[in-house]
């Protein structure tokens, strides 16, 4: 079975993770914020909606997904901070959270959250996403923590390959998010 075809086969079980999800509301349009933990996700989140946010990292806790509304171009959008995730095949009750996610609400964009200075690290997620026909933008957060470490990405090249917007920012100055918000306009209007 193609690893598509596993991440979309739903499973006919209750899982405890199904209740948590809520059901998408028509005519809504959705951005999904997905990422590995500790990458800034919630605080793109607070930049995009003006929301704060307080995500407990701790094991244990409770999964809590946030949602916020943003405005891109002339239209409303409903944005969603899913739980911290590696791979579109779970292993964490987080996965699982942020995978459903993924599947039930069908979200019109994709936000890949990703520390830049992790980079070969993080891109396979962001493989997946696209392999799942996901329609992904990729964002470089913490961009100047690689740069303080020599890093250089050649966002044009990496856009290239990929096949989908990259921006590079960092959340909690804001750096780069006016430039996000601009390729997102743009995304959605040649969607």
């Amino acid at each position: 079975m193609s690893f598509v075809k596993k991440l979309f086969s739903i499973c006919k079980t209750k899982h405890s993770c199904c209740g948590q999800i809520q059901e998408a509301a028509q005519g809504v349009r959705k951005i999904a914020i997905v990422g590995s933990p500790n990458v800034g996700k919630s605080v793109m989140f607070n930049r995009l909606t003006g929301s704060y946010v307080t995500v407990s990292n701790y094991p244990g806790t409770t999964v809590e997904v946030s949602r916020g509304k943003t405005k891109i171009g002339e239209e409303e959008f409903e944005v969603i901070d899913t739980p911290g995730m590696y791979s579109l095949l779970p292993i964490t009750e987080e996965e699982k959270v942020a995978r459903r996610l993924l599947i039930k609400e069908k979200p019109n964009l994709v936000i890949h959250v990703i520390d830049a200075k992790n980079l070969e690290r993080m891109l396979p997620l962001t493989l997946q996403l696209i392999e799942a026909r996901l329609p992904v933008v990729l964002v470089l957060n913490i961009i100047d923590e690689a740069e303080k470490i020599g890093m250089k990405v050649n966002i044009e090249n990496l856009e290239k390959d990929l096949k989908i917007p990259v921006v590079a920012t960092v959340s909690t100055t804001g750096r780069g998010i006016d430039i996000l918000k601009g390729r997102l306009e743009e995304y959605v209007r040649n969607m």
